[in-house]
């Protein structure tokens, strides 16, 4: 590539930063924060997270407080080149291109975790799991890390019971100021901000089928209401399932839902949840996407192989003619719709949820070699902190307990 292709590739990805800089107050006050305290001076921070603008400013907020970054992409459709070459002219170290082949994702990750890092920021666990099946010489250098995604946790908790961890994480996705915001609010949103830019298709009147109701599940749901859909929603956990009957959608197996559906979002964290005895009884035309962290969810293997044609509809929309002659679309390649045919979710959302990560791998460096357990709760104080930040920049006031009232309550509790 070209010197001149280059600055301009830069170019649009600062710009793109700093739309994102302008709407973020609260990392921008942590940046502030940071850069006159410096608490990772010395800290070197690997980091695995959608790469886009957001991200991006994420990554130079930590540079701010000191920290040498490397920096790779969670998934090879959402990496942003132009951001990256940003990243790159401001003097991080970015391993990372959009559309890597799967060898070269994994090779980008390795890369990105062989400067013995301090702290591990991922988005989905693949960081956590290289460190500890393929590069355990890395291992003694790091302090601990932050974990983005629900997946990511579930990874996570898996290797905790079997004993395998080796270092502390901290469950960011858990704290309220990212999944009661990020996860319904980001995910409802960007997911439909990815769905209807891609297929310029209306979605009032029609059958949207959520398959998860967790809190990106909720919101996923509650945007395609908004948009005049007819919701339906498939679970197997019977909690979430009258969850998702008392708020006044309606909740069938899958195998059901198959047959009315005209768009299909899954949103479970699972694989296998719609599979080719799915794909045999939808109807002509209906449109598959996914928005779980990893490309199984719907099962694209072997919609490849049973397709007796495939042809591309337009950017990001794959049209597959099924052995009984429909024709069923998957938009993003079953990947996260909402980063690989969208630019991910609004800024003011990533906001918090990025002030909870910085916070959190503060909290790290703080605490170092002082944390036994080795899944951590983000700290309360911190939850707090980013919502006063929040609400003060909204420009909304709350009540103060009164000293009486917080004795009665401490008596009471």
């Amino acid at each position: 590539m070209s010197i001149i292709r280059n600055m301009e590739l830069a170019s649009s990805g600062e710009n793109k930063i700093e739309w994102v800089k302008r709407n973020c107050p609260i990392l921008r006050s942590l940046e502030e924060d940071l850069s006159r305290t410096r608490p990772f001076a010395g800290k070197r921070i690997a980091l695995s997270v959608h790469l886009e603008a957001k991200t991006a400013y994420l990554c130079e907020v930590l540079a701010a407080g000191g920290a040498e970054m490397f920096v790779t992409g969670s998934n090879p459709l959402s990496t942003q080149d132009d951001v990256a070459a940003a990243l790159v002219k401001a003097g991080l170290n970015v391993y990372a291109w959009h559309g890597a082949t799967e060898e070269e994702y994994f090779s980008h990750i390795r890369e990105t975790l062989s400067h013995h890092a301090n702290i591990i920021i991922d988005d989905g666990g693949d960081l956590v799991n290289m460190l500890h099946t393929q590069m355990q010489e890395e291992l003694p250098y790091v302090i601990g890390g932050c974990e983005e995604t629900t997946t990511g946790i579930n990874r996570l908790i898996a290797m905790d019971k079997a004993g395998t961890l080796r270092f502390p994480m901290v469950l960011v996705n858990n704290a309220d100021c990212k999944h009661l915001f990020d996860n319904r609010y980001g995910t409802g949103q960007s997911v439909w901000d990815g769905i209807n830019r891609t297929t310029n298709l209306i979605v009032a009147g029609k059958y949207v089928v959520v398959a998860g109701y967790g809190w990106c599940g909720k919101g996923v749901a509650m945007r395609a209401k908004g948009l005049g859909a007819k919701v339906i929603v498939t679970e197997v956990d019977p909690v979430k399932a009258i969850e998702a009957v008392m708020d006044g959608f309606t909740v069938m197996p899958m195998n059901e839902a198959a047959k009315i559906g005209d768009f299909f979002v899954t949103v479970t964290g699972c694989s296998g949840v719609i599979t080719e005895e799915d794909f045999m009884v939808m109807k002509e035309g209906a449109i598959l996407c996914n928005a779980g962290h990893f490309d199984v969810e719907v099962d694209m293997k072997r919609l490849r192989e049973i397709a007796t044609e495939t042809r591309e509809m337009r950017q990001n929309i794959m049209g597959y003619t099924l052995p009984n002659g429909r024709h069923i679309y998957v938009l993003a390649e079953g990947r996260l719709v909402n980063l690989a045919a969208g630019d991910g979710h609004p800024a003011e959302i990533m906001d918090m949820s990025f002030a909870i990560q910085a916070l959190s791998a503060k909290y790290l460096v703080e605490h170092e070699g002082q944390l036994t357990e080795k899944l951590i709760s983000v700290p309360r104080e911190i939850d707090l902190e980013v919502a006063r930040r929040k609400l003060a920049f909204l420009g909304v006031k709350i009540d103060e307990l009164t000293p009486q009232q917080q004795e009665y309550l401490n008596k009471h509790i």
